[in-house]
């Protein structure tokens, strides 16, 4: 079992809410960019697309998941997707237009990875 601060139950508690919140980000941003009925379908597909993606791609092991992969991948690609996901919600809310909240998300964000460098130390060996 990995132990450190980044496994603690109220760090995996903390990313989930983060995961949840880039998500709606990502919804956040297709409903403000796409036209008519349309935004509809992106409100929905989009953070769907980035939630198949970051179940499918894991890295065998990891504690802070169920441990299994559908996909399996290696550490540091699955760190750059973690990333991607995380700071590209962030992103997304900047570009809809809700600038202090992204700003807010991306220093959340930061902190947290911080605070989980053991987790990010496990990835890059795996």
């Amino acid at each position: 079992m990995t132990t450190g601060l980044g496994y603690h139950p109220a760090m995996l508690g903390l990313r989930f809410v983060l995961e949840v919140t880039a998500l709606v980000c990502f919804g956040y941003w297709a409903w403000k960019v796409s036209p008519g009925a349309l935004r509809y379908v992106a409100v929905v597909a989009v953070p769907l697309l980035v939630a198949v993606a970051w179940g499918v791609f894991a890295t065998p092991g990891d504690e802070s998941r169920s441990g299994d992969a559908v996909v399996a991948t290696a550490g540091g690609l699955r760190l750059l997707l973690e990333l991607a996901v995380f700071f590209g919600g962030a992103a997304a809310l900047y570009a809809a237009g809700a600038t202090v909240p992204a700003v807010v998300l991306t220093a959340v964000l930061i902190a947290y990875h911080a605070a989980s460098f053991d987790r990010i130390a496990w990835l890059l060996r795996h």
